[in-house]
């Protein structure tokens, strides 16, 4: 089924300089954070036919961009997150998206970035609640 997480394999496939493993190691602390986040592959153009993996648990969390030379991780919450560990690098202008570019030889702190995904998650699942809550 095109989307689905196949579509994240052949994207790692696709890419199998440093940027693949980076994709695979962030897929696999994104799904220790949260086991019941989904993902798929969203986003397909011509510029980008591969589309970029969209990690989502009652609404986006994060997502992965594969770029010429970096590998960029964005929380579609960020600006309303914590960061205690510093970890957002990029777009910290904007009023909502935060970012965090991984260049090829950088590590990522996964235990703060675990936090980082599951506040992502609360986030989401506080804004569905209160949008239920009104909804009665």
């Amino acid at each position: 089924m095109p989307g689905t997480s196949e579509s994240i394999d052949e994207l790692i496939a696709a890419t199998p300089d440093w940027r693949g493993a980076v994709l695979a190691q962030l897929r696999g602390i994104i799904h220790q954070a949260d086991p019941d986040i989904t993902e798929e592959v969203k986003w397909r153009r011509p510029s980008n036919p591969l589309g970029a993996p969209v990690f989502e648990h009652d609404g986006i969390v994060c997502v992965v961009t594969i770029l010429k030379e970096r590998v960029r991780l964005s929380f579609n919450e960020g600006a309303s997150l914590l960061d205690p560990a510093k970890l957002f690098n990029a777009m910290l202008d904007g009023s909502k998206i935060r970012a965090i570019d991984l260049y090829e030889g950088d590590k990522p702190d996964e235990t703060a970035l675990r936090a980082l995904v599951r506040a992502g998650v609360e986030h989401n699942l506080a804004k569905a609640s209160r949008s239920g809550a009104r909804k009665k």
